[in-house]
């Protein structure tokens, strides 16, 4: 991988630039849509789950106070401080999210060094960690809503499990429509939602204002030197609060981070304090409401009405991960941590838009098993924010690097906020931890993370191994040409282009076509695809042209980690810049499909060995991943032990 030097100096403005007002305003109702469902429906979960039995806390004045107040203050320092206003500072020429961190980290990085290694190492499991949270977010939002069956009618309570099952069918199935599209059907519905939010915890608080005095953060202080170290393991119910603040940094891209921010201090957050502080009002004045505050705060009459927005909103609510687990994948799949997928672009007008299928409807399996599985939120609450937490803390590791190496002016105060930042996300990931010794199904979070950590160093650790073998057995590229022209094959008319990871090492394809076909076309271009450590490459280092002689020339196409490839339409600009000419017509790409067989005694452990020959056969082909035309491409295929 090549890297491209960039400015060090972070985006401190917080702007997106260049938007009117009208797009502005259409972007944050986007956003709001997409972006804040996941942390836009916490409330329907989140006071309910803080008083699970197996905490063993009365919703005494206190108590309630004390929560209330841990729940606003860690929206303000976690969400608000941390994402909100630090990390989306750190963005990779506008795109967000664990793997442009990770890439940013590394950018001033020597390469091969440990720290490059162990940043490395890190954004990977946090990515995978990401993954598990876009599993579990559906299940306990939709069945968080749906539940409100119950207190319509416990007789409705057997059909809350098919209903929640449709809604994730319809929910997955509308994915291939695209985030803009998404957004437009799912802005409005959640403003509305947001709105109710807002009018409920203000009706609820007229009735016992007394309530208002939660912000004050002395009651987080009152319910700590109350209960001891047990307090702790009550951050496990409180980090729900906080849930989706990831995926605030990962859907960046998608919206930029001017409109979330203005929809995050303008109209969600406000909401939800509002909303938390009148189920707290519940609480005060009817204490029995702890079996579902969220309901028990809405009138009788208007309980109906709420069960359909909030089934609404719950839906929405999976679409922040499932989209932040699209643009994750491709920063993977771009960045070599995961084999070649097809990726659908949605959007005309924005990049950042696609539709990844095959991670789609792994995530619908899975969200589909994990709820017929759990079969309740509070089951699910069970599983749920190990993931989340996890992937905070190594999001605050990453702050720490990136201002440390690239932001000497910044770092003398984010790095003191990033200590601050971890001894609460350690405070959080200890009390969910403390999950696995209690909780029959917390262990699936760190199993899917774990799964998806193993697939991805798989595939890096594969790729480096084959690229290895094959310049073991190749023929250096400059040795091997004067030897061949001392007594060339027949030359055909056209133009064969032989793609190639190592630039200094003649193709394998090209060997394979000399060796059966016996003829050399006209012109022979040996190609090399890389992928830079920033989203998009600039336009003056996309293609590299390099001539060797005897109509022999090495191409060089860069593309950013955010961008999807195309081959056929760089080699054809090049005609602009005075290069060689490519008629489409007559050129034809030749590529390797190595099979790859494992080794005992070499690489990786055998087992690994398989399954990074298991991924490598089910890996896109080049014809999609590099938009090559099918019936302009020849692979060649080759045999390497690994």
């Amino acid at each position: 991988m090549s890297v491209s030097a960039s400015s060090d100096t972070p985006s401190l403005d917080g702007g997106s630039g260049g938007h009117g007002h009208a797009g502005l305003a259409a972007l944050v109702v986007g956003a709001v849509g997409v972006v804040f469902g996941d942390i836009g429906t916490s409330p329907l979960y989140t006071i309910k789950e803080m008083f699970h039995p197996h905490f063993g806390l009365t919703p005494d004045a206190a108590t309630v106070k004390g929560l209330l107040s841990l729940g606003f203050w860690s929206l303000m320092l976690v969400v608000t401080l941390k994402y909100v206003i630090v990390i989306m500072r750190a963005d990779n020429d506008g795109e967000g999210g664990i793997m442009a961190l990770t890439a940013l980290a590394q950018r001033s990085l020597q390469k091969g060094s440990r720290l490059s290694y162990a940043v490395g190492i890190l954004g990977i499991f946090g990515a995978s960690l990401f993954f598990g949270d876009g599993m579990i977010t559906p299940p306990v939002t939709v069945l968080g809503a749906v539940e409100g069956l119950n207190v319509i009618s416990p007789r409705l309570e057997p059909f809350i499990m098919p209903i929640a099952v449709v809604i994730l069918f319809a929910l997955f199935g509308f994915q291939r429509y695209g985030t803009a599209k998404v957004g437009k059907a799912f802005g409005p519905v959640m403003m509305t939602w947001f709105v109710v939010l807002a009018g409920l915890g203000i009706w609820n608080i007229s009735h016992n204002p007394s309530v208002l005095t939660a912000l004050n953060p002395y009651w987080a202080w009152v319910f700590f030197s109350t209960h001891d170290w047990h307090a702790v393991l009550i951050l496990g119910a409180v980090v729900l609060t906080v849930t989706g603040g990831e995926a605030l940094y990962a859907d960046m891209g998608h919206f930029g981070k001017r409109p979330i921010r203005w929809g995050w201090f303008g109209f969600v957050l406000p909401a939800l304090v509002l909303n938390y502080y009148g189920q707290g009002a519940v609480l005060l004045r009817t204490p029995a409401a702890i079996e579902n505050p969220f309901y028990m705060a809405v009138p009788g009459w208007a309980q109906v009405p709420m069960l359909g927005l909030a089934t609404l909103a719950a839906a929405i609510a999976s679409q922040a991960v499932i989209t932040g687990a699209f643009s994750v994948t491709r920063q993977a799949v771009q960045l070599g941590y995961l084999p070649r997928l097809s990726i659908r672009h949605t959007s005309r007008e924005t990049i950042g838009q696609i539709y990844v299928p095959s991670i789609n409807w792994m995530l619908l399996i899975a969200t589909i098993v994990l709820t017929l599985s759990f079969q309740s939120t509070t089951n699910l609450a069970t599983a749920y924010g190990l993931s989340v937490t996890g992937t905070m803390l190594i999001d605050t590791l990453l702050l720490a690097v990136v201002a440390w190496i690239r932001w000497p002016d910044a770092r003398k105060w984010i790095l003191p906020l990033c200590g601050l930042f971890l001894l609460i996300d350690l405070a959080f990931l200890i009390a969910n931890g403390a999950k696995l010794l209690t909780g029959i199904g917390a262990w699936v979070p760190l199993l899917i993370g774990v799964s998806a950590f193993t697939m991805m160093r798989t595939w890096r650790r594969g790729r480096a191994l084959l690229h290895e073998e094959v310049r073991k057995e190749g023929i250096q590229l400059d040795v091997f040409l004067p030897g061949l022209m001392l007594s060339p094959p027949v030359r055909v008319p056209g133009t064969a282009v032989f793609m190639t990871a190592d630039r200094g090492v003649v193709p394998q394809a090209f060997m394979h076509n000399l060796k059966h076909n016996k003829v050399l076309h006209e012109r022979n271009v040996f190609l090399t695809v890389e992928t830079l450590t920033i989203p998009i490459a600039p336009r003056e280092k996309r293609l590299k042209i390099e001539s060797i002689g005897e109509d022999f020339y090495r191409v060089t196409i860069k593309y950013g980690f955010m961008e999807t490839p195309d081959v056929p339409l760089a080699l054809m600009r090049s005609c602009d810049r005075g290069g060689i000419h490519f008629d489409p017509m007559e050129t034809t790409y030749f590529a390797s499909r190595e099979t790859i067989v494992g080794s005992k005694h070499r690489g990786m452990p055998l087992w690994r060995d398989k399954l990074f020959a298991l991924m490598h056969r089910n890996a896109a082909p080049a014809t999609t991943f590099f938009r090559i035309p099918g019936n302009r491409l020849v692979e060649l295929g080759a045999q390497v032990e690994i």
